[in-house]
């Protein structure tokens, strides 16, 4: 006799026969938990075009992304705070892959022409990734802190708070050197300058992480620290080159449906450096 469990073929194999739960009457099913009535209902495209689906759906999966890196970076800095350095480094790990999937989403929005753009555009208002407080705060997080960049939030008293909030806290590459500091006394004003202004390389942070680059076995957690915020940095530059190039590719040099320079802001940014020193030493070494 063969076994009750081998499936005959030609016959269609049953789950519950297996054990699977098929009755979700009373119990939470995999569509309770995620919420997904809720996720899948939230596209409503403003215009009966097809390719408006694709643009909304990829800024919100982008948003879900950025919460869950916005998530890690301050359970990161939380541990970095602590002295606990080898958590941090799996969380920092986990932020820079949470990026390389925000590169690869990219890839698909590439796939709408300036055509298929253009045929909703209008649609989207003043509306633009522009003004995602999100990106905002993980900008503001890993010290690109600009207080002009608040009032595109003044509209939602709520998310000026927690941007403003944010600002009052040391950023992640500011907890980075208040470690470093524990073994290299830096300058008083890197460790107590004001938090809520943009960093300013320091040529004394520079010679203090070389050392670590020139000892690494004597150095190896900030050795260790100072690569994972390396590895991030790239890949989140390569967001940020990934978004200049579909932009390009989608709508030449229009300004932004924000009222930004578009391309020419976006290129702006590309200057931007997280963690300046980290890259400097580099050519010293």
């Amino acid at each position: 006799m063969s076994d009750s469990k081998t499936q005959t073929p030609g016959c269609p194999f049953n789950p519950a026969e297996d054990g699977a739960q098929m009755d979700f009457d009373g119990r939470m099913s995999y569509g309770d938990y995620l919420s997904l009535d809720a996720l899948l209902n939230a596209q409503n495209p403003n215009s009966d075009t097809h390719d408006e689906m694709l643009f909304i759906i990829q800024h919100q999966t982008s948003e879900l992304w950025m919460r869950l890196a916005i998530h890690e970076l301050q359970a990161a800095r939380d541990r970095l705070l602590k002295g606990e350095m080898r958590p941090a480094f799996k969380m920092l790990a986990r932020v820079a892959r949470i990026f390389e999937q925000l590169n690869s989403a990219w890839d698909v929005l590439r796939t709408m022409t300036p055509s298929d753009y253009t045929a909703f555009r209008d649609a989207l208002g003043q509306s633009s990734g522009f003004q995602s407080h999100q990106y905002r705060l993980i900008e503001f997080m890993l010290g690109n802190r600009n207080t002009a960049m608040l009032k595109p939030h003044a509209h939602r008293p709520d998310l000026v708070a927690l941007l403003e909030a944010e600002l009052a806290q040391p950023s992640l590459y500011d907890v980075a050197l208040r470690a470093l500091n524990a073994r290299f006394a830096l300058p008083e004003t890197v460790i107590n300058r004001d938090l809520s202004a943009p960093y300013q390389p320091s040529p004394e942070v520079e010679t203090a992480w070389s050392e670590v680059y020139r000892a690494t076995e004597t150095h190896w957690e900030l050795y260790e620290l100072a690569e994972k915020l390396v590895d991030f940095e790239d890949y989140f530059r390569r967001w940020r080159f990934n978004h200049v190039t579909t932009v390009e590719r989608v709508i030449g040099f229009k300004r932004g449906t924000g009222g930004t320079g578009g391309v020419n802001y976006l290129k702006r940014m590309l200057e931007v450096e997280l963690f300046p020193e980290l890259w400097h030493l580099r050519t010293s070494l």
